[in-house]
């Protein structure tokens, strides 16, 4: 590989993952509004588990993104290329978040969609830390940290809810 190459290849690595961030330990959690969803179906109750009962209940990787705030490699989780029909939920409390309808190509890596199932089943935070401004997802029923939202995605709603694969289980529909 010549140095062009292998600049640009490094470059684009970079600004992926800067797209949906590195580790976080989000310090400020100023809640923001929740913007779109299919359905209304009122709020839902919170769970609340110690760390202790969460280790028991999820892998060390998942522990990690979901209640550590960290953020799995670009290109390397189970759904970032996942094309089959079906809706995903919460890996920690099984809450359904997206359906693969608002998923798309979005190149980062990550899986992305436009839209969440339910407004109530997503909670959107200010997120400054790494310098950057951004907006982090949780799991509206146990705040397990999903990802970040970014207003860079396809219509209908202008939204890329950027994931990680690791917090999230898929359930697939009928073909």
């Amino acid at each position: 590989m010549n140095r062009f190459s292998l600049f640009f290849s490094i470059f684009f690595l970079t600004l992926a993952l800067l797209s949906c961030g590195f580790q976080q330990n989000t310090s400020d959690s100023s809640l923001i509004v929740s913007t779109i969803a299919t359905q209304d179906t009122g709020k839902i109750d919170k769970i609340t588990k110690s760390d202790a009962e969460w280790k028991k209940l999820l892998t060390p990787e998942q522990f990690r993104i979901l209640r550590d705030k960290g953020t799995e490699r670009a290109f390397t989780g189970e759904y970032w290329d996942n094309k089959l029909k079906g809706m995903y939920h919460c890996a920690a409390c099984q809450l359904a978040l997206f359906d693969s309808g608002t998923k798309f190509r979005s190149g980062t890596g990550w899986p992305s969609f436009y839209q969440a199932v339910n407004k109530h089943h997503v909670t959107e935070y200010k997120d400054f830390t790494h310098g950057m401004r951004r907006v982090e997802v949780t799991c509206g029923r146990c705040d397990g940290h999903l990802g970040h939202v970014f207003d860079d995605g396809p219509a209908p709603t202008g939204l890329r809810y950027c994931i990680n694969s690791e917090s999230l289980i898929f359930e697939r529909t009928a073909k």
